[in-house]
């Protein structure tokens, strides 16, 4: 028994130290995506998203891991060096299907139509990876609390607001709208999503996969199911049509609610770049579990997790 104790008192000192140095790390790479209060508690090591991989090949003593990410026409230094990291760890995940005894170095690209190079590191030594991160870079949730969780849900459902006068002429792109923090940006961009054109909902299952949520798509088109510590999440999207309705409709509103109550989710969550009907903070007000995040709430959404 004593020697139980002392091993659980050395994995307690792992989990923190991991999570003190994904705080300085965050700092560093995703240009200080801020922490909250309680964060620097004892939480189990998750994995996290991962940036999608269009390609992987090793040439003579390189291997090349070329990335699905949109970049901008400037170089982003801290989020070449974010994707640098991940290249590392596709070599470690695809190291037992291809030999990579003679590999020297990494080089990771990225880019979508036009693909560049954006960094490379050379190994400790031939087919030696330096060791993994204690947590990842791509999972927010190790770091600041998760927006999307219940514990979470009541302060926003009280924040937000709906718009009282909505207007006629047609919607501009959302991405036009939303003030992302660079380190969201960073972090989003990583996971595939351009925040200049992607629509609202792209943009809260890319948050999604930030945080930690792994998605299934098979529920029908525009909704997902979001899994996470063994709860569920129900995201239904209302998607805007340029020349269409810039409210969500009442009637998307009841077969939303009906939709959630027959689930067995333990969550739901609207996502629409149109305005919302008054109606839906009588339905908040109802069933606590259901979260509306339309046009004037995804701002607000987004400013809730900078603020301590």
């Amino acid at each position: 028994m004593q020697y139980v104790g002392i091993a659980l008192i050395v994995v307690a000192g792992l989990l923190v130290v991991g999570n003190s140095w994904l705080k300085k790390r965050t700092e560093t790479k995703l240009g200080g995506v801020p922490t909250k209060p309680g964060s620097e508690d004892v939480t189990p090591i998750t994995p996290g998203s991962r940036a999608p991989v269009a390609q992987f090949h090793v040439s003579g003593n390189q291997a090349m891991v070329t990335f699905d990410v949109p970049l901008d026409e400037e170089d982003d230094e801290i989020l070449n060096e974010l994707l640098v990291d991940e290249a590392v760890e596709v070599v470690r995940e695809k190291r037992h299907q291809l030999p990579i005894s003679d590999v020297h170095e990494v080089v990771a690209l990225a880019g979508r139509g036009s693909v560049r190079e954006v960094g490379r590191t050379k190994l400790p030594s031939p087919g030696v990876l330096p060791p993994p991160p204690p947590v990842s870079l791509l999972h927010l949730g190790n770091v600041t609390r998760d927006p999307f969780t219940a514990e979470n849900a009541d302060q926003h459902a009280v924040a937000y607001e709906t718009k009282t006068n909505v207007p006629s002429d047609e919607l501009p792109p959302i991405g036009e709208e939303l003030r992302i923090p660079k380190g969201l940006e960073r972090g989003l961009r990583a996971t595939g999503v351009d925040v200049q054109t992607a629509s609202g909902a792209e943009i809260i299952v890319g948050l999604l996969q930030l945080f930690g949520y792994s998605l299934d798509t098979s529920t029908g088109s525009g909704s997902y199911t979001a899994q996470k510590g063994g709860e569920s999440t129900l995201v239904v999207v209302d998607p805007y049509e340029p020349g269409g309705d810039p409210e969500v409709a009442e009637e998307a509103v009841r077969a939303f609610t009906g939709r959630f109550s027959m689930s067995g989710a333990s969550r739901g969550v609207f996502v629409s770049e149109k305005y919302a009907p008054y109606m839906i903070y009588d339905v908040e007000k109802r069933e606590p579990r259901i979260r509306f995040l339309t046009r004037e709430r995804l701002q607000e959404f987004i400013d809730s997790m900078a603020i301590g």
